[in-house]
């Protein structure tokens, strides 16, 4: 295929392009006089510039079919594909090497703690979104959720709201954003940060000003917890990684696909009736939530 586009650029390229020494350069059809001054049949002129646009649509057509991808949500995929190589080269020399660490030296009730102050924190990012998305319920179950966590769970240490009927939830302002039939965009792969979709990238900054560690002072804190809470994360899907790098056939793929299901599933509550809509569509009330369910059944 690159060959043949090869062979067809370098054959009409400079007929259709370049202007020809006659002094005549624009593709429509034209008056061609031979050396005696004659008019040359208008039937040849037109059938060399139809050639000349052929060409030029063949040339479009295959280079439409080189860079062409599987998947339609991704037609970034090269670009994708690169920083997907460079975040993996980051994770492999820095950030899993730590975490195999932090897993194997601190113990895990130290882990545990670790993850549910951190989550604690999260929740009210939650809170905010499922009340945006119009999920009352969820929300003010995220509000005490916090709300028992941090007095009687030692500012978030332990978790006693799970126990106590007040399951965790996990939402960000890119679902709000598709609850309410906002288009995901294409798929992308942001350097560090790791794949997304459009929506969710543009997203993102309201997720950072959400979160409250951001605002911790000082400085030296808040980014010393931020590391912290990376490789935490990065310890707690260690072995998933490792499974997925040692089985799958194309990490890239299976990352994307994984990706974007386990979004569309989380946006729609698992709802089979709306999963794979992308959030192309308006919003409509989605199934009752746990905590819905669970009051009605009382």
């Amino acid at each position: 295929m690159h060959f043949l586009r090869t062979v067809i650029i370098a054959l009409g390229y400079k007929q259709v392009f370049l202007p020809s020494r006659q002094g005549s350069c624009a593709p429509v059809p034209c008056q061609v006089r031979d050396a005696n001054g004659d008019v040359a049949s208008k039937i040849g002129v037109t059938v060399n510039y139809l050639s000349r646009y052929l060409m030029v649509l063949l040339v479009f057509a295959l280079t439409g079919c080189a860079t062409s991808t599987k998947n339609p949500q991704d037609p970034l995929e090269n670009y994708n594909r690169a920083i997907f190589g460079f975040n993996d080269k980051v994770d492999q020399a820095a950030i899993k090497p730590a975490a195999t660490v932090y897993k194997k030296v601190v113990p895990g009730f130290m882990q545990t703690g670790v993850g549910n102050f951190f989550g604690n924190i999260g929740d009210v990012s939650t809170a905010m979104n499922n009340l945006l998305q119009a999920r009352v319920n969820d929300g003010m179950s995220d509000v005490a959720r916090v709300a028992v966590n941090s007095v009687f769970g030692l500012v978030g240490l332990f978790d006693v709201a799970t126990p106590s009927g007040l399951p965790k939830h996990d939402q960000d302002f890119g679902q709000t954003l598709g609850r309410w039939g906002v288009q995901s965009g294409p798929y992308v792969v942001l350097p560090l940060l790791g794949p997304t979709t459009m929506r969710d990238a543009v997203a993102m900054p309201v997720d950072f000003e959400t979160d409250l560690w951001s605002y911790k002072y000082p400085v030296r804190w808040r980014n010393t917890g931020s590391a912290i809470r990376l490789i935490d994360r990065r310890a707690y899907i260690l072995d998933s990684s490792t499974l997925i790098e040692d089985a799958a056939l194309d990490r890239y793929e299976f990352v994307r696909d994984a990706y974007l299901q386990r979004r569309q599933s989380k946006i729609f509550k698992g709802d089979p009736r709306k999963l794979g809509t992308d959030g192309d569509n308006a919003f409509a009330p989605a199934e009752p939530s746990s905590t819905e369910s669970a009051s009605k059944d009382n």
